[in-house]
């Protein structure tokens, strides 16, 4: 910022596409932005006028974008109830959240914020008391005898890395929302990130508000906490105003476990919001390190979700060497059937050919004109390219994910083993172990389809060989069929007519990627259920024994997809069960009602962590701009003591500020414990004024307040009240939205940056603030810096040099 106030641009873009209502969200750690056109497309712009990317999802309205702390995802509610997280220059979404409203059923998303969480030396901060009472107990200690907790230090053990790596799926063949998500190197890099040392202790959580007043927690990116429908309750008793009771604002503090809440009636323009304490104590004080925890699970979620579109490809290229042949030979076995001599179905026509080397007339019929050469191409093709891709699927796909979920499965099974019963983590070890025999189950099977596929490859090959020699060999003259048949005397017969016999009109893969009825299904599973010592493995064996022998089975244990499914939902089981030890963990303190007697046009909320020994906690600042009298902002200061991770009693007090030369407000966001910025339109001028305000100042003080009441107001300028008019002089760019991001050194130095959006909604500017604010002189603007806003510069934007 030059001594006069003036702002440095950042960058600048003219967007192709107009936004969309508000719908535009700036990265935090890099110079992109996410804005929504009118047809319902979210598109990523870079700075310079780039389009990075653009996503949409048919006949669904985006309600909300929010880009994660890290930069990492963009969050975007869809009206199908569905938070779907988009991968940072990425057209795809990578995660699907169903947020559910009051009834189960999926709810319009209206509100997104992200916010991070330091957990770790809380969950790490146990007793020698606490330890389990087990041979190994003296071991837990270093040498300063500190407990060592032995999940956390053994989280970054290279595993993975010699394990072969996930391979993309196929684009056609899958299924769901996940069809393309696995498609791509990039999108599985980006699913499966390894778990890094630096995010050990830190949590990512996701607040959602839906129109029903639902308020939606997830962990890690996509492991969903719950639901919560709130109604606030004042230290007067419950809200005055009808609910249901909508979210729309949220701060947090990286330290503290407790959130900020803002909740707004559904209908009509508000006079109260009710400022909320949300207190997530499982962040707090866990028993387990809640990051190993959700990442493992986040982890088993997504590989579940590959194993799901790995197995609809397999039953994919199983059936596409089917289709084909069985077009072919349906033809042919319905002249059989009418003929009245001879047989009857193309088993025994070709086995006889084969044994004999007679063939019968509708036989050679088929082969010569139906058939023929360019049939046979079209079947070799089918069968050898399907079987190959299924080899393929399985070897490079299904078995290394099966290998990864063991690998997660055990680390789940060793945190629940230590901690034991004693602590309620949500899951144990028996139900672990369970899923580790449904993993266990897969691979038989998986092993089992290779050497079947094999085996039916190397059978088609002698069949394939021989076919296409019995179609040269009618068709040609008697010299060239003489030739053939001298070649007839290297074909291996035997593997013909068992190909003929085994795998022509059936194949036994079936066993494992074939239909089942639905009370075939059912039948077969409830004695699984029922079984009492025998594990999962142990009956899929007992079962392809009794297949192998011909005799009965229970047809739903071996297939692929029943197996699959099985895991799946046992492992929601355990999902659900550690969301709900979370979720009785989030509690929800007496709210505050912000209310001066008018209705409110525009608000933010910022909480700031106070540790000043018997003063630890948080206090929250709302402001508000009435909407009859946009020249004030109303300042709500409310303190909330926090002690071991739950919020206490609160008292609050507010100010008042007034914007001079009749200036009213356009928009209001906090930056930082220091700063509110105000974005204001001087009354007889074309060009708006950002402000700086500093209202954590000593010399700004708050008086007692008084719910329904205006609280008493000071003039911005005068010496209680400390500012520095920040100006951004650009001929004919008229802002209406403003958006603010800190500072970061995620990727790079990023300065701090205010982004606004013109009138037009296609002219974008951002610039760069200053990391301090500080008056011409350079020295702190404690004292007041007495300019007017209607000295703007006549200087032309100074680009700042953009290292991105």
């Amino acid at each position: 910022m030059f001594p006069n106030g003036q702002l440095q641009l950042f960058s600048a873009s003219t967007l192709n596409v107009p936004v969309s209502g508000k719908q535009i969200a700036c990265n935090p750690v890099v110079d992109l932005t996410a804005t929504v056109g009118d047809g319902n497309i979210i598109y990523v712009w870079r700075g310079s006028n780039q389009l990075v990317s653009k996503h949409t999802e048919r006949n669904h309205k985006v309600d909300a974008i929010k880009w994660k702390e890290d930069g990492q995802f963009l969050a975007a509610g869809w009206s199908d109830g569905m938070v779907r997280l988009i991968g940072l220059e990425s057209n795809k979404a990578v995660h699907h959240i169903r947020v559910a409203g009051h009834d189960g059923k999926p709810c319009r998303i209206e509100f997104i914020a992200w916010a991070r969480n330091e957990i770790g030396k809380q969950s790490r901060a146990r007793k020698h008391d606490d330890l389990p009472d087990l041979p190994w107990r003296d071991l837990m200690f270093d040498e300063k005898k500190h407990v060592l907790d032995l999940p956390h230090e053994l989280t970054f053990l290279e595993i993975e890395t010699a394990l072969p790596k996930i391979s993309p799926l196929p684009l056609s063949g899958g299924t769901g929302d996940d069809m393309f998500v696995f498609s791509t190197a990039a999108s599985l890099e980006f699913v499966f990130r390894p778990y890094q040392p630096e995010d050990s202790d830190n949590v990512h959580v996701m607040i959602t508000g839906t129109v029903d007043g639902g308020i939606h927690l997830s962990i890690y990116d996509s492991f969903v906490i719950g639901t919560f429908q709130h109604v606030p309750h004042t230290a007067s008793g419950p809200a005055s105003t009808e609910g249901p009771f909508q979210l729309c604002g949220h701060s947090s503090h990286h330290k503290i476990s407790t959130h900020a809440l803002l909740l707004r009636p559904k209908e009509g323009s508000p006079t109260s919001l009710f400022l909320v304490p949300m207190d997530l104590t499982f962040l707090h004080k866990s028993p387990i390190n809640l990051s190993l925890l959700a990442s493992n699970t986040t982890t088993l979620q997504n590989l579940l979700r590959y194993l799901k579109q790995a197995q609809s490809h397999m039953v994919s290229e199983w059936k596409s060497t089917r289709e084909l042949p069985g077009r072919f030979l349906r033809g042919v076995q319905e002249d059989l059937e009418r003929n009245s001599k001879g047989p009857v179905t193309i088993v025994q026509a070709l086995y006889h050919t084969v044994a004999t080397g007679h063939v019968f007339p509708p036989v050679k019929e088929w082969l010569v004109d139906s058939l023929a050469e360019r049939g046979h191409k079209r079947w070799d093709k089918a069968v050898v390219g399907g079987l190959q891709n299924l080899r393929s699927l399985v070897h490079e796909n299904f078995l290394p994910a099966l290998e990864r979920c063991g690998i997660v499965l055990s680390r789940l099974l060793g945190l629940a083993r230590f901690h034991g019963s004693r602590e309620n983590i949500g899951f144990n070890a028996a139900q672990i172990e369970k899923l580790l025999d449904t993993v266990a189950a897969l691979t038989l099977v998986s092993y089992k389809i290779l050497l079947a596929v094999m085996d039916e490859l190397d059978h088609f090959t002698c069949f394939s060989s021989w076919l296409r020699m019995e179609i040269d060999k009618l068709a040609s003259s008697l010299a060239a069929a003489e030739e053939l048949t001298e070649k007839e005397a290297t074909m291996d017969n035997v593997k013909v007519l068992t190909y003929i016999q085994r795998y022509l009109m059936g194949s036994p893969l079936a066993v494992y990627l074939g239909d089942v009825t639905a009370e075939e299904r059912e039948k077969d599973w409830e004695v699984v259920e029922e079984s009492v010592g025998t594990s999962l493995l142990e009956l899929v064996d007992q079962q392809l024994k009794c297949q192998e022998r011909d005799k009965p089975y229970y047809k739903a244990l071996p297939q692929v997809d029943q197996l699959v499914d099985h895991l799946t939902g046992k492992s929601a089981i355990v999902f659900k069960e550690i969301a709900e030890a979370e979720k009785r963990s989030v509690r929800f303190n007496e709210a505050v009602e912000i209310c001066t007697g008018d209705k409110i046009w525009g608000h933010d909320i910022y909480l700031c962590s106070r540790s000043n020994g018997a003063e630890s906690g948080i206090i929250t600042y709302v402001a508000t701009v009435p909407e009859g009298d946009k020249n004030k902002i109303f300042l709500v200061r409310t303190a909330i003591p926090v002690d071991d991770g739950i919020s206490g009693t609160t008292s609050s007090s507010a100010r008042g500020l007034v914007l001079p030369h009749g200036a009213t407000v356009i928009d209001i966001k906090f930056l930082d414990d220091e700063s509110l910025l105000v974005l204001s339109q001087l009354k007889d001028e074309q060009s708006p004024a950002l402000v700086r305000i500093g209202y954590q100042s000593p010399s700004l003080t708050y008086a007692a307040y008084k719910v329904g009441e205006r609280p008493q107001t000071i003039d911005i300028g005068g010496p209680e009240v400390p500012y520095i008019p920040l100006f951004f002089n650009a001929v004919g760019f008229v802002p209406i939205q403003m958006e603010v991001q800190q500072a970061s050194k995620t990727r790079g130095e990023l300065p701090a940056r205010v982004c606004l959006l013109g009138r037009d909604k296609t002219a974008y500017k951002t610039y760069a603030l200053p990391n301090h604010f500080e008056a011409a002189s350079g020295t702190s603007v404690t004292p007041i810096v007495r300019k007017s806003w209607q000295q703007q510069g006549e200087e032309e934007d100074v680009v700042m040099e953009n290292s991105q």
